[in-house]
């Protein structure tokens, strides 16, 4: 293993000028610095990163805590981390939840036992306004962002996320300004804060075009293609039949689309659907979904810089990203009515 002195001996320095080269130290000439560093990446030295963080009480380890990578939304948030991650000399520490409160608990625990500099976390909804495990990252003041929604439990922390309702309200807009009035919704759970967003947002485009929603066209659909096919085989029962469908996100949207098609009806000559999210598969699916664009890369770039602004000690706000509505092949006029 090569060690400091071993540098020092083969540059003719003292072992306290590479220490300084290696910490990035201003009384080093930028000469000397490129000098020494070429030296000891030619010899092939690594730096002990348990030994700085010992001796700088720094890790420059960052925790993320999400649901599931699996989560087609997560992915390029991750990439947008990990890019600013390794831009700023920090390495990311990755857990999953499951929507599991208790599995959150227990991934935050380890975290902290890790010693992370700073945290960023989807959080587990749930319906009671505290949470403890919340309240010890507050208590010790872990610099936390969370990568979505702020809650009752968790509303004094920093967050990055998408204005959900203004959104759902210009994806709604765009279905009655193609003359759709039977809108259907089918709607994620309601523990969410984005799904009850995103759900007041489509009740607000109606009530705004003189249309008082009916809660016989909203379906409770959960979060998953299996989920919005079952919602679908409902709503095809149903004698108030829709002209359009939206549904909470995309993978419920393409679900219930599925299960449409099988049955023989054709989109969007028969009903237009939309989704939300923008995740790859909307864009190559049978039918291009007409979908909300989410900010992916710039939730994960602007979380990244609010944790960076908080480690640093600078002052930051939360944030929340506009989102943009894609019109793809789903989404059309509805068909004339049949005569009585």
């Amino acid at each position: 293993m090569v060690r400091l002195k071993d540098i020092a001996a083969r540059a003719g320095v003292t072992v306290m000028t590479v220490s300084k080269v290696m910490h990035d130290a201003p009384d080093v000439s930028a000469a000397t610095k490129a000098r020494i560093r070429a030296l000891a990446e030619e010899m092939g030295y690594m730096p002990n990163a348990m030994a700085r963080g010992l001796r700088s009480r720094k890790t420059r380890l960052l925790g993320v805590v999400i649901s599931t990578v699996t989560n087609p939304i997560f992915g390029r948030v991750l990439l947008a981390l990990e890019e600013q991650a390794h831009a700023h000399g920090y390495d990311l520490l990755l857990a999953h939840s499951l929507n599991d409160p208790a599995r959150e608990e227990h991934a935050l625990r380890r975290m902290l036992s890790r010693h992370v500099d700073g945290l960023f976390l989807s959080p587990v909804y749930r319906l009671q306004p505290t949470a403890p495990i919340y309240e010890e990252l507050r208590r010790r003041n872990v610099k936390t962002v969370l990568l979505g929604h702020r809650a009752p439990f968790c509303e004094s922390f920093l967050a990055v996320e998408t204005a959900d309702f203004e959104a759902s309200r210009q994806l709604t807009l765009h279905l009655l300004e193609l003359g759709h009035r039977r809108i259907a919704y089918f709607a994620g759970p309601v523990i969410s804060p984005s799904n009850r967003e995103r759900l007041e947002g489509y009740r607000t485009a109606l009530r705004e075009a003189g249309i008082e929603p009916d809660d016989r066209l909203i379906f409770n659909a959960g979060a998953t293609i299996e989920e919005g096919e079952q919602a679908a085989a409902q709503l095809a029962q149903e004698a108030l039949r829709p002209t359009a469908l939206m549904a909470v996100n995309d993978l419920v949207a393409i679900g219930a689309a599925h299960f449409l098609l099988r049955q023989g009806w054709q989109i969007p000559r028969d009903i237009s659907i939309a989704g939300f999210g923008n995740v790859l598969l909307a864009e190559h699916f049978r039918v291009p979904l007409t979908t909300v664009r989410q900010p992916k890369m710039r939730l994960g770039k602007a979380a990244f810089d609010l944790l960076h602004q908080c480690l640093k000690g600078e002052p930051a706000q939360s944030l929340r990203l506009p989102a943009e509505v894609l019109v793809r092949q789903s989404t059309a006029p509805p068909p004339p009515e049949s005569p009585s």
